[in-house]
């Protein structure tokens, strides 16, 4: 169950390097602060606290991320590709237990198969909402029950895939009268953009500062 972080000069990682890494990493070094623009626009405005989890599962043959693909008839992001998660209730202790509780209730994840190991930094997106990722090894074999409102479907990404930074496109689009740009990681048929593929790329950075990158 290894991966490869694709850099000048590519290194091997697994669960144990990673469990290391977040055991000793600091303050994060060079991350999206959110979507193109939202510092700018909302500085200062109220924000919707959320929390995703990042399943990184620990399967025997390589490293994967765990992902959904949002319902389409969802009011926010239909039919995007997601990590399970979701907003902050009144009677959640943490970041932490917000991203368990939203994995239980959409894809019916055990958190007995899940091993926190850390966070990343908050990600700020234009609809108002400061998303804070927290950081999982989940340890198969695992069953997924799927909340049918939420997530049309789970599927996992091998981890090299997303930390090669070859695969992190940049592209632009026009929103509320100016082009504005994102980035996106297309794998097969699925279609990773917006937030989910910042947080990605966020992911990479942070996992760069072991590495001896940043």
């Amino acid at each position: 169950m290894r991966a490869t972080l694709i850099d000048d000069n590519p290194v091997e990682l697994d669960a144990l390097w990673l469990r290391r890494h977040f055991s000793r990493a600091g303050v994060p070094g060079e991350t999206l602060y959110g979507d193109q623009g939202t510092g700018a626009e909302r500085a200062g405005a109220a924000r919707k606290p959320a929390s995703v989890l990042v399943p990184i599962v620990a399967r025997p043959e390589a490293l994967t991320v765990l992902l959904t693909r949002r319902t389409a008839h969802l009011r926010e992001h239909s039919g995007q590709i997601s990590f399970p998660g979701g907003r902050v209730e009144p009677g959640d202790a943490s970041a932490e237990a917000t991203a368990l509780r939203e994995t239980h209730e959409e894809i019916g994840l055990d958190a007995q198969r899940i091993e926190l190991l850390g966070k990343l930094s908050d990600y700020h997106t234009r609809t108002g909402f400061r998303i804070t990722p927290v950081v999982a090894l989940v340890s198969p074999p695992f069953e997924l029950r799927l909340d049918a409102h939420e997530v049309d479907a789970a599927f996992e990404v091998p981890l090299s895939f997303l930390l090669d930074p070859a695969n992190h496109q940049r592209h632009a689009r026009e929103f509320q009268g100016r082009t504005v740009h994102y980035f996106a990681i297309p794998y097969g048929e699925h279609y990773i953009w917006g937030a989910t593929a910042g947080m990605l790329v966020n992911l990479y950075r942070h996992l760069l500062q072991s590495a001896g990158a940043r």
